[in-house]
């Protein structure tokens, strides 16, 4: 008998249509799927699964929303109440260096860049609201559910997710609050748990859906939300910069939000493909603040929130093929964020409504579980593929000719493709797997950063408690090492423990303390799940697996 057999059968459920993850979109396909059944005067049962306690407690997002799928999703939206409260008013780009900046004319930036009739949001709201308008159309939506296992038929098709058992101790067996997963068994499945999930990540393999894509990649977000001084708040200015703290080598940069009721989002992006093991992308935010051109919006004002997440980055060239037997990949798991205009919801909404129109066509030819193949050409023809081809180039020019020459060469890249459809440089290639970029420790120049102040910078484990993060403590650890022995030699001995830096929320630690010195230690109740262990490692060694449903991280209005 397996063990999984020895915990007892798990209770099922059948519906029409199982769609993982409440994020935008997951809702936006939900809806659209009851809005053509009702067109129809069809009925179809919808399972909505989302692992966050509630809607939105894990959605983290700048967040500058372009309303294009929103438009079409929900037309009547601008006379309701609702949290798209700020448009934005003045679109600033701004380089910085280590005591100046210099902004950049708006007149040379590409027009798709341009952040006019867009709205600054929390993203965590805004899918709150299309939560309440998915379940009154009728769909049912569980939170606290983790979505932790594929479901297969006989011909290997997809036909459903089975949600994580709960009140499995530590040591991997019940407790006296053990309950048994559930089956939620559907005739297709929707993927859209955001950037490297698990799910996807297992679908993307057993399918070789990436075998003709190019490499994955990824950058890490991180973000807090403010209240200022209202003296210095400007509601509907944007602000996007780059520049110090990082080197030329190394992409990111970062975004200054004025959203409603004096509250400022400020946030940090460091691409994932950087080469110091000794970089602390956290600490390089917490830097960033400090200087003179940024440091001012906020003393005298407080820190209400703390999160982080890794962000897709490959775009057109790395997207994989997003249809497989019994369902499709959405949203930040099939890889739709624009790059360049740190925008990825808008792709996220209109894949998911794309899936939903593909979904319901099966349905209406009395399919179930098959491959829905149009899928992968009807997102290249739509506004997505459309909108990621004209900056497919930004990211790899970046990525190899640095800051100062690669962002140059990538704004020229994208007028060429705007106004003539065209680019100098084809289609380019990312080259090596972000986990594959670190240079050894002894080949590096260590960083030393400045100790946080504890009024504009601030350190790890005070963030984390801003983001009301909680795990079951007596639950297995969701952070899988495969071999303990190759962390000691290469992410230790080699690259200096880079673990330690590049996660935003103290998980990992080398203890050098004791006969068992170092011992690699893992405090997987800091876990803010921003998936960056599972990209970064050196060696791909560290696993990011589904904690129990409700845990992680409780984003308040992010």
């Amino acid at each position: 008998m397996s063990e999984q057999d020895a915990l007892g059968e798990r209770e099922s459920m059948d519906v029409d249509v199982v769609i993982v993850g409440a994020g935008p979109a997951g809702l936006a396909a939900a809806i659209r799927l009851k809005q053509i059944a009702n067109e129809k005067g069809e009925d179809i049962s919808i399972v909505v699964l989302e692992k966050g306690s509630e809607v939105g407690a894990h959605i983290l997002s700048g967040a500058v929303i372009d309303p294009v799928a929103l438009d079409k999703l929900l037309p009547e939206w601008r006379a309701e109440d609702t949290p798209l409260k700020t448009p934005v008013t003045d679109d600033q780009f701004i380089v910085l260096g280590p005591a100046g900046s210099m902004r950049l004319p708006n007149m040379f930036m590409p027009k798709l860049m341009n952040n006019h009739g867009n709205y600054i949001v929390s993203l965590g709201n805004v899918c709150r609201w299309l939560a309440e308008k998915a379940e009154a159309l009728g769909v049912e939506i569980y939170p606290g559910f983790a979505a932790a296992e594929i479901l297969y038929d006989d011909n290997g098709n997809v036909t459903g997710v089975a949600t994580g058992d709960m009140g499995i101790g530590r040591d991997g067996k019940p407790n006296a609050m053990f309950t048994r997963g559930m089956e939620l068994r559907g005739k297709y499945t929707l993927i859209g748990e955001g950037a490297r999930g698990s799910l996807a990540k297992e679908l993307i393999e057993k399918f070789e859906l990436d075998k003709d894509s190019d490499v994955p990649k990824f950058g890490i977000g991180i973000k807090e939300l403010w209240q200022i001084d209202p003296a210095k708040h400007n509601q509907g200015l944007v602000q996007h910069s780059f520049g110090w703290p990082l080197d030329g080598k190394t992409g990111g940069g970062s975004f200054l939000y004025h959203l409603e009721d004096n509250q400022v989002a400020v946030g940090f992006v460091v691409h994932l493909n950087y080469e110091n093991p000794w970089l602390s992308p956290f600490d390089e935010f917490q830097r960033f603040k400090t200087h003179p051109a940024v440091r001012e919006t906020f003393e005298g004002g407080k820190r209400l929130a703390y999160g982080a997440r890794a962000i897709t980055e490959g775009g057109y060239q790395s997207v994989p093929k997003l249809s497989f037997p019994g369902g499709l990949l959405m949203g930040c798991s099939a890889g739709f964020v624009n790059v360049p205009r740190i925008k990825g919801s808008h792709n996220a909404m209109l894949s998911g409504m794309l899936a939903a129109e593909e979904v319901m066509a099966a349905i209406g030819r009395g399919e179930a579980n098959t491959e829905l193949a149009a899928y992968d050409q009807a997102w290249r023809d739509s506004e997505i593929g459309k909108d990621l081809w004209r900056v497919r180039n930004a990211k790899p020019l970046w990525s190899k000719f640095g800051t100062v020459l690669g962002v140059a060469l990538g704004g020229l890249d994208m007028w060429t493709n705007e106004l003539f459809g065209f680019s100098f440089f084809g289609t380019m290639k990312h080259g090596k797997r972000d986990s594959e970029t670190l240079k050894p420790a002894k080949d590096c120049k260590k960083i030393d950063y400045p100790k946080p102040d504890g009024v504009i910078s601030f350190d790890k484990l005070s963030s984390v408690f801003l983001s009301n993060t909680n795990h079951e403590e007596d639950q297995p650890i969701h952070l899988k090492v495969a071999d303990e022995t190759l962390q000691k030699m290469s992410e230790h001995d080699i690259f200096a423990g880079p673990s330690n830096r590049y996660c935003p929320a103290g998980v990992y630690e080398w203890v050098e303390e004791g006969e068992d010195a170092p011992r690699f230690q893992i405090n997987s109740q800091n876990c803010v799940h921003c998936k960056t262990c599972d990209i970064k490692d050196p060696n791909r060694n560290i696993t990011w697996t589904v904690p129990e449903g409700a845990g992680g991280p409780n984003y308040p209005n992010m």
